[in-house]
C-alpha cells in the first residue's frame, strides 16, 4: 500500500485537500469531492494510505499564497499527476495558460497539435487530479460558458475572477443539466481517509 501525505487548508472556496508523494503534489481537490480525489489517487497508485501532515513540501503555504494573490507561486510546484501520456500532455499544456486568461477546449486541442480533439481534451481535463495548480479552471466551453469544472462552476468562476478574468464578459450562460456544489461548502474529508 502506497503511503501519501495529506493536508487540509480552509479557504473561501471551502476546505481544500492536498496530497503529496515524494516531494511532488499528486492531488489537490475540495473536501466535498474527496471521493473523486481518492478514486483518482487509487487509479494512479493502487491502494493508498493517507497520512495527515502539516504543510507537506511547503505546498499548503504556497497554495495559501496563491489564494492571497501571489499567482506565480503555483507555477513552481512540482507535480506527479499520473495519467496516460495524452492526459499528461493536456495537463502540462494547462500549466501554460497564463494567469488572467482562458482558452476554450478547442484552443487547448489546437495548442497540442490536435485541433479535432476538443472532446478528448475535455475528457482529460475532467480527470485532472490537481486542481488549481494544474489550472483546468482556465478552460471554458466553445460557447463561452463556464462549464466542465469538477469542483463546480461557482468555484471555477471564483478562481477566474480571483486571477483577474472579467467573468461578466464570459460565462454568463450556466451549463444546462447536472448539479454543481456551491463554493464555500465546508464539508470535511471523511476521517477514514486519514491514518488513525
Amino acid at each position: 500500500m502506497k503511503t501519501l501525505l495529506i493536508d487540509q487548508i480552509e479557504s473561501e472556496l471551502g476546505t481544500i485537500c492536498l496530497v503529496v508523494d515524494g516531494g511532488k503534489l499528486c492531488a489537490l481537490d475540495f473536501a466535498d469531492y474527496s471521493d473523486r480525489m481518492l478514486k483518482l489517487l487509487t487509479a494512479h497508485f493502487g491502494p493508498v494510505d493517507l497520512v495527515a501532515a502539516t504543510d507537506p513540501g511547503g505546498f499548503s503555504s504556497q497554495l495559501r499564497d496563491y489564494l492571497s494573490g501571489n499567482f506565480d507561486i503555483i507555477n513552481h510546484i512540482p507535480t506527479n499527476p499520473g495519467g496516460t501520456a495524452f492526459q499528461q500532455q493536456v495537463w502540462s499544456a494547462l500549466r501554460q495558460i497564463p494567469v488572467g486568461t482562458y482558452w476554450t477546449y478547442g484552443q487547448l486541442a489546437a495548442h497540442l497539435g490536435k485541433p479535432g480533439a476538443a472532446r478528448a481534451v475535455g475528457l482529460a481535463n475532467s480527470k485532472n487530479p490537481i486542481s488549481i495548480v494544474v489550472p483546468c479552471h482556465r478552460v471554458i466551453g466553445a460557447n463561452q460558458s463556464l462549464t466542465g469544472y469538477a469542483g463546480g462552476v461557482d468555484r471555477k468562476r471564483w478562481l477566474l475572477e480571483h486571477e483577474g478574468v472579467d467573468c461578466n464578459r464570459i460565462g454568463n450562460r450556466r451549463p444546462s443539466g447536472g448539479s454543481n456544489k456551491k463554493a464555500g461548502s465546508n464539508t470535511m474529508v471523511q476521517p477514514s481517509l486519514f491514518d488513525a
